[in-house]
């Protein structure tokens, strides 16, 4: 069950996932419905909640009682606490951790916020997941596409430099909302799209996924722990926890699941990646990009 600290702990739709095979039929119909639009499906009265799902009033207050809750309404207050973290700007998220602040120095309180960030990443990631995804990259009969937002363009364009090298058929979307219907020009029935998306989710990203998706696009989310809305259009999903002692989310979780995938799909395809570097090298070597001290 998630806690107030939402930095060390499960999200409600963590828990719910976790559940999942745990939960009757008619639980599980209420998981699904409120995972679709979490977590604002779960909001409103238990009527109402009951109606749009299908299921009974018994039906809800049972299930939140398996997630750890002692009723609908503690329920509701996490899911209340949740979204407010999801849409909270810079200053608010400055003040709140103002608030908060120890008085040991900086550098130690966010070094400490980053390595419990990655703890909690990295242990809900399944292999098989993980394992499945780099044999999507890494298959070229797939065209690969990868886009960014405002603050996570950097990330897009670090995995693209990489891919690029890595294996052919690697596209970049610029982060111009009106240049990607050039892009979906190309893009077929099993192409894979890359998406990275995380709080103060970009309407104009959710926008591509779902066209992306309509083309048959096969799509991979980097995330937040409150998930983007893109994820019900993912193929596979990986979300890092993102709180630091900053007016700003933290990206260094993201980075260092990009960098493993990038380590793992060059593995992956070595002989085709080490032919691909070498002739690179070659290129640099004639143009004299880098210096040579020998």
């Amino acid at each position: 069950m998630a806690s107030n600290d939402s930095v060390a702990t499960d999200t409600i739709a963590d828990s719910i996932r976790q559940a999942f095979d745990s939960l009757t039929r008619a639980e599980r119909q209420l998981a699904n419905k409120i995972l679709e639009n979490y977590p604002v499906s779960g909001l409103g009265t238990i009527t109402q909640v009951a109606e749009k799902s299908g299921v009974s009033s018994p039906t809800i207050v049972r299930m939140v009682k398996k997630l750890g809750f002692k009723g609908f309404p503690e329920f509701q207050t996490e899911l209340r606490r949740e979204l407010e973290a999801k849409i909270i700007g810079p200053i608010a998220k400055h003040d709140t951790w103002a608030q908060k602040a120890p008085d040991s120095h900086i550098l130690n309180r966010f070094a400490e916020a980053v390595i419990g960030n990655i703890r909690q990443s990295l242990g809900q990631i399944e292999t098989e997941t993980f394992d499945a995804t780099c044999e999507l990259l890494s298959d070229t009969r797939y065209p690969l596409y990868i886009v960014g937002g405002r603050i996570t363009r950097a990330l897009a364009d670090y995995l693209f430099l990489h891919m690029q090298v890595i294996r052919k058929g690697v596209t970049h979307i610029q982060p111009i909302s009106n240049s990607w219907p050039h892009y979906f020009l190309d893009i077929q029935k099993g192409d894979v799209l890359v998406i990275f998306d995380i709080r103060r989710y970009e309407n104009s990203t959710l926008k591509l996924a779902e066209i992306a998706h309509e083309r048959g696009a096969q799509i991979i989310l980097f995330t937040d722990q409150w998930r983007s809305p893109v994820e019900k259009f993912c193929r596979y999903c990986f979300s890092a926890r993102i709180v630091v002692p900053s007016a700003w989310d933290s990206t260094v979780e993201l980075l260092l699941l990009v960098e493993t995938f990038i380590a793992a799909v060059q593995e992956l395809t070595w002989p085709e990646t080490r032919a691909r570097m070498e002739d690179l090298e070659d290129m640099f070597d004639r143009t004299r990009f880098f210096r040579k001290f020998t």
